[in-house]
């Protein structure tokens, strides 16, 4: 039976994880009062205005209940603020405030550098095959 470590996706999922833990860590370490998850809804937010609550949750790679808790606690901390749709009172049109635009902005060169140590060692060459493999795995996997 294999190993774990020689499974190529249990190798990338502990990237992941040991990546986000480590941007966590840097960015209480420098202050910042916004978690990993949070920066990832204001700049879903950001790139995509208007976009649903659902929609929000497809492109963070988060469910609905985990965005919804999201929203809740960027709001309370002005980063988004939320109106009721007067189109379909059942939702919400959630926009990015200057607080929340001014976090990301504040925010981006620590993001910057923590891609940067994680890289390390990593040719540009490298880095370009493995974004080429990921993007087969994800258009493979997609029905």
């Amino acid at each position: 039976m294999e190993r774990l470590e020689t499974i190529n996706f249990y190798l990338l999922d502990k990237a992941i994880r040991t990546y986000r833990i480590y941007s966590q860590k840097k960015l209480k370490e420098n202050g910042f009062k916004i978690t990993v998850d949070q920066w990832l809804i204001i700049k879903v937010l950001l790139e995509n205005p208007g976009i649903s609550q659902q929609s929000i949750a497809e492109k963070a790679f988060k469910d609905n209940a985990s965005v919804t808790r999201i929203i809740e606690l960027l709001v309370k901390s002005k980063y988004l603020d939320r109106k009721v749709n007067p189109k379909d009172r059942r939702t919400s049109i959630l926009k990015v405030t200057a607080a929340g635009e001014d976090i990301i902005n504040k925010v981006q060169d620590l993001v910057l550098q923590n891609r940067k140590m994680a890289q390390i060692g990593i040719t540009l060459e490298e880095l370009e095959n493995l974004n080429s493999t990921l993007k087969k795995i994800i258009k493979n996997c997609q029905p």
